[in-house]
């Protein structure tokens, strides 16, 4: 309908163009015509008013139909949505549901089993803290008879220590451990009377090579003393904190040391079968340190006495020191006499040159004849026998019968 008006209107149109290019038409005419083509254009202008009215009233419909059934559809779909997704509500509900009993379950299952676990392991260390207990009771209780054993050594060991002679043999016995842990049975020696015209004989004593001779021997004496009852006094007495105990019972240390001390020297000490000094050997480390604490008293042992204190720790260093000193002096000794040697190496060496000179004069003398001998004589005897008249080699040898490849192979 829309097509065919705007047919009409571009008919018209034409119309018009046409008009108004032809002058030659009357004016009446084309009043009319202008005339007849209002009301065309009116009755047009109406037609399409009502043609579009109509047309909206189709669309409109149309619209209200396509509405309602896209609603109508719309609530279906909502309806049919809604219903699956209680279906699936339901379903999820359904299997959460089954899937909280089976956690339930399992958890109640795991609980069992980690309770039996528990109570299992519990049991066996509750067992095994029991068994040690126990086996550390019996080892506590081994302990006490130890110590209680421990308690009657030391109290035997104390009664042995309180007896003088005793105390002796005791760190007799400690030194000589000690030697026979640092030195083998061939360096040092056991009750060796070290003046020969004394009559004491001291515990050991160090081989230490001579000055003079290569298996000369000269003794380092060692004497194990044992100070105790002094050293006790001394050290009660520190731990009461009396100074004035203290002081008292330091002098008798002191002067207890010095005694033995000269003891030894005047006893053991004899150079030149010995050494200059000897070695007091204290067996308890607390004593040592006490005494060697005291810088006075080892200078009067070294000065006046020629004594050297050691503890068990030190023993072993100064006796090495010791010899390494000595060997020093044995290599200078030994190196003095290879020089000897050498010198007297040298001089017959000089002498040797001599006559090898000799020798060699007369070589050359000799070989000077051998060449006259051998050249001039010959030459000579050669020229006297040129005018004597040679003979067949038979009849040479019917007169001379000299074989003189024979001697030849002789040489």
């Amino acid at each position: 309908m829309e097509l065919i008006l705007l047919i009409v209107i571009a008919v018209l149109m034409i119309v018009l163009l046409v008009l108004s290019l032809t002058k030659g038409n009357n004016q009446t005419q084309a009043e009319q015509l202008q005339i007849a083509l209002r009301q065309q254009m009116q009755e047009n202008r109406e037609e399409l008013n009502r043609s579009i009215r109509e047309l909206r009233m189709e669309m409109t419909q149309t619209l209200n139909q396509n509405m309602q059934q896209l609603q109508d559809v719309l609530h279906k779909n909502m309806m049919t949505t809604g219903e699956l997704q209680r279906q699936k509500f339901d379903m999820m509900a359904r299997q959460q549901e089954a899937l909280l009993k089976s956690t339930e379950k399992r958890l109640d299952d795991m609980r069992l089993m980690v309770e039996e676990k528990l109570q299992k392991t519990l049991n066996e260390r509750i067992g095994q803290s029991f068994e040690i207990v126990r086996s550390q009771l019996e080892n506590v209780q081994k302990g006490l008879g130890e110590m209680k054993s421990l308690a009657q050594d030391v109290g035997g060991l104390k009664k042995v220590l309180s007896n003088v002679k005793m105390r002796g043999t005791f760190g007799e016995v400690q030194l000589g451990a000690l030697l026979e842990q640092m030195m083998s049975p061939e360096q040092y020696d056991a009750n060796v009377k070290t003046k020969k015209s004394g009559t004491e004989f001291v515990e050991f004593a160090i081989k230490l090579p001579g000055k003079d001779d290569a298996n000369s021997t000269v003794y380092l004496p060692i004497d194990a003393k044992f100070p105790k009852d002094v050293y006790e006094q001394y050290y009660d007495a520190f731990e009461a904190g009396d100074a004035a105990l203290m002081e008292s019972s330091g002098k008798q240390l002191e002067n207890t040391i010095k005694k033995m001390a000269k003891d030894i020297h005047d006893k053991y000490v004899g150079p030149p079968f010995t050494t200059d000094f000897a070695i007091m050997f204290l067996p308890f480390e607390s004593i040592y340190a006490e005494v060697i604490r005291r810088t006075s008293l080892i200078e009067t042992l070294q000065k006046e006495y020629k004594i050297v204190v050691t503890g068990p720790t030190t023993l072993g260093a100064i006796l090495n020191s010791l010899q390494m000193g000595f060997r020093t002096l044995a290599i200078q000794k030994r190196t003095g006499e290879v020089w000897t040697v050498l010198g007297a190496v040298k001089t017959e060496f000089s002498k040797f040159g001599g006559l090898l000179e000799k020798v060699q004069k007369n070589l050359q003398s000799a070989g000077d004849q051998l060449e006259e001998v051998m050249g001039k004589r010959t030459r000579a005897i050669e020229r006297k026998l040129r005018q004597v008249e040679q003979l067949p080699h038979e009849e040479s040898q019917k007169i001379l019968p000299i074989d003189v490849e024979d001697d030849l192979t002789d040489y």
